[in-house]
């Protein structure tokens, strides 16, 4: 069965990803805190299996470069979690968003068949990149911190922008090189979307800003009320808790 995009198929993995995350809280939250750690530093490790997955047949490694969000947050992952610093825990709250939003907006994989190899390095991955961090600070493993706002927003930004010059990098070098992808095109790569939008949110932000790079800038509030949300919640529900 083909996994699809919205379909019964598709809305059954979300739900069942969601079930699967609620009860590995659950169950760890009866665990000592070094058990807490083990089990999720080895799921943490599915990020970065499916970026060495991605990386063969290595004559297309050039267009499956671990520079996309996700693939950034899978190589933080497991450091979050064993040394579980204050600022790579608070980062992987935004970072995870991209695993999420893979998870739903799936058009890119959407012919896998349910089960294959080519779905279980996308969907697994994406799933516990999207989860972990969340059942960091669930669990108490990493302290919140709304002061990590200005970091995380600041390593964003830097990672996006040098992301940026390096799609520019390797498209110049491939277009002035004639490096072609298995259809025979010039490789034209396109990670974190900085050079054209990949999916409809995007694609309104260019209508807003049609140039590459640049057509970005409104994610800057919108992950600015994000983060608020999250820190603001947590601050009332401690808040609650204390009273």
């Amino acid at each position: 069965m083909a996994w699809g995009t919205f379909g019964v198929a598709h809305i059954a993995t979300l739900v069942f990803a969601v079930v699967l995350n609620i009860a590995l809280y659950f169950i760890l939250k009866k665990c000592s805190q070094k058990v807490q750690v083990t089990v999720l530093g080895i799921l943490s490790f599915w990020g970065i299996a499916a970026i060495i997955y991605n990386l063969f047949p290595l004559e297309m490694a050039l267009e499956y470069l671990p520079l996309h969000l996700c693939s950034f947050n899978a190589m933080i992952l497991p450091f979050a979690v064993f040394t579980r610093n204050k600022v790579i825990g608070n980062l992987t709250l935004l970072w995870s968003l991209g695993a999420a939003m893979a998870l739903i907006l799936n058009h890119s994989i959407a012919h896998a068949e349910i089960g294959s190899h080519i779905f279980c390095f996308y969907y697994f991955p994406h799933v516990f990149e999207a989860s972990i961090p969340i059942l960091l600070f669930k669990l108490g493993l990493c302290k919140l911190d709304a002061k990590c706002i200005f970091s995380t927003v600041g390593i964003s930004a830097a990672v996006y922008t040098s992301v940026h010059l390096i799609n520019l990098a390797i498209n110049e070098y491939c277009k002035n090189n004639n490096i072609v992808d298995r259809a025979g095109r010039i490789i034209d790569v396109n990670y974190m979307y900085s050079m054209a939008p990949d999916n409809p949110l995007l694609d309104l932000f260019y209508e807003w800003i049609p140039q590459p790079f640049w057509y970005m800038l409104p994610v800057i509030p919108i992950v600015l009320i994000y983060l608020g949300a999250i820190y603001g919640i947590a601050g009332l529900v401690k808040k609650k808790k204390s009273a």
